[in-house]
């Protein structure tokens, strides 16, 4: 436990937090919409700093980043709890676990033994995942800060609800993010996750604004958020990011409290992908289906197959560095 990062004192006691855009109001001996930021006496403090409940060394592939180090390893990190309440969350038994007023776990790891333990993994990056980082943001901080001293990259896997002082404290050391755009109606966001649609739209364009390599991630559920129109939508706003921006459409396999929902079928996955790349975007990804064609990247300006991959793993790549082996044309991303 230490005091908390980008909050304001207000009167009687109570604080207001300005990590994430809830920006809730904390009463005395309350806390936030996360669960895991307290306010003790007109202080607020995180209850997460150093309290590490996942550590592992994943493929760069998982998070989703294709673009970033491809084939490289990925030290990945996070804490309980999370700024949203997704009906959908595979990872719900510790993002959600602070809301059942348990005593929060965790391994105690300091920032320097994560960095340590990635170099001596071989990992490339430190991937801040699995939960919402945003939560344990001065957590994620300090390791960033000790990563980019040790030649390390940053990686945050994110529902992008934070606000624009949150990104403009982490991006010296932030080297690329995934974001997760659920859906481009702010009434799936409301009902389904807790919270609004317009932060995470405002973060992607303050992201790429500030040089982050941004990449996408939608997962599509059938009946909420898959129709034609919404998928017209969502690839129009990738493509004024930039039609670099690479867009991960992901399966969805009943989970959480959508337990019975169907799967998404994968004719709609390949559906939403022709959407996107009639858009524009150079870069459109099916996820969640192993041996799919929709796995690779092609050259966007001779269609050679750049990296072959089969789920997280890379069976071929042909570029020299970043670039083509073909026709020389440079494939956007960190390298």
């Amino acid at each position: 436990m230490r005091e908390a990062m980008l909050y304001e004192k207000l009167t009687d006691q109570r604080v207001q937090c300005h990590l994430c855009a809830h920006q809730c109001r904390i009463n005395a001996a309350k806390r936030g919409v996360c669960c895991v930021r307290e306010n003790r006496e007109g202080v607020l403090y995180t209850l997460t700093y150093g309290m590490l409940i996942a550590g592992n060394v994943d493929p760069i592939e998982k998070k989703p980043l294709f673009h970033v180090h491809p084939a490289s390893k990925s030290f990945s990190v996070a804490t309980a709890g999370c700024n949203f309440s997704c009906e959908f969350c595979q990872n719900h038994d510790i993002s959600q676990l602070p809301r059942g007023g348990l005593e929060l776990p965790g391994k105690p790891t300091d920032p320097a033994e994560i960095v340590q333990r990635a170099i001596m993994t071989g990992s490339r990056t430190i991937s801040y995942t699995y939960t919402e980082p945003t939560i344990y943001f001065e957590y994620a901080l300090d390791t960033a800060r000790l990563a980019h001293q040790q030649g390390l990259k940053n990686v945050f896997v994110t529902n992008g609800f934070m606000t624009h002082k949150t990104l403009d404290a982490i991006s010296p050391y932030l080297q690329a993010a995934n974001v997760d755009l659920k859906s481009f109606r702010d009434d799936f966001y409301r009902k389904r996750c807790g919270a609004r649609l317009e932060p995470v739209l405002e973060s992607l364009r303050k992201m790429k604004e500030m040089g982050i390599w941004v990449e996408v991630t939608t997962l599509l559920i059938p009946d909420l958020n898959d129709s034609e129109h919404e998928i017209q939508d969502i690839a129009s706003f990738i493509f004024s990011l930039g039609p670099e921006t690479p867009w991960h459409i992901s399966r969805f396999h009943p989970r959480y409290k959508m337990s019975r929902h169907g799967a998404t079928p994968v004719a709609a996955i390949r559906l939403a992908a022709e959407i996107g790349r009639a858009c524009g975007l150079k870069y459109v990804y099916s996820g969640n289906i192993p041996g799919d064609e929709g796995e690779n990247t092609f050259c966007f300006h001779c269609g050679q197959l750049l990296i072959g991959r089969y789920g997280f793993h890379i069976g071929q790549m042909n570029l020299n560095g970043s670039a083509c082996s073909r026709c020389g044309t440079t494939l956007e991303g960190i390298f």
